[in-house]
């Protein structure tokens, strides 16, 4: 399963077949490992697993050399802006705008995107949302958020990105992206 990462090449995958998957306790998961190197920040490796036995699929980004905490924050204007590439790992919290969050957890994939690749997987995660809402008013509002999402990639309206990465695996490659430090609360 080779991942989706338009503009990136990708190197031939490693594959370990046969691992146990952690869902069904099967030896049926096949684990891949790409490398690329992400412009200003080195070689990334891109993990997917599957599994044919029960469909238990994930995917994460890490970087070679280990990083600090990390908050980027870009602004989208224009087209143009949508045209950056955008790193996210398993940990790190999406937010777009005052439309969503995609939250970090088990859940949740690591990927490398362009920013307008990261838009329409927030719009794809509002249109399952928007089609199982049985409620009238909130499917009204999940289409208002839909609608607002569609006028960025149009070119008609601006949208705050910010990624929060404890780990640091998380990048948005623009000269147009502020980074700083992300403070991490200590447990």
């Amino acid at each position: 399963m080779k991942p989706q990462a338009e503009g990136v090449k990708l190197s031939e995958p490693t594959v370990l077949k046969n691992q146990k998957c952690p869902m069904c306790m099967k030896d049926t998961l096949t684990v891949y490992e790409y490398q690329t190197e992400v412009p200003h920040f080195g070689t990334a490796y891109l993990f997917s697993v599957e599994c044919s036995n029960c469909g238990f699929k994930l995917s994460d980004v890490e970087f070679e050399n280990s990083l600090n905490p990390v908050k980027w924050t870009f602004i989208v204007e224009n087209e143009d802006d949508l045209k950056p590439l955008v790193v996210k790992s398993s940990q790190a919290l999406v937010k777009l705008g005052n439309i969503m969050k995609m939250e970090p957890g088990i859940g949740s994939d690591g990927f490398i995107t362009t920013v307008e690749g990261l838009i329409l997987r927030g719009k794809e995660i509002l249109q399952q949302l928007y089609e199982s809402e049985e409620d009238k008013d909130e499917k009204k509002k999940i289409w208002d958020l839909i609608k607002k999402l569609n006028k960025v990639l149009w070119g008609n309206a601006k949208l705050k990105i910010v990624i929060e990465d404890p780990y640091g695996n998380s990048a948005i490659v623009s000269e147009k992206a502020k980074k700083e430090a992300l403070k991490v609360k200590k447990k």
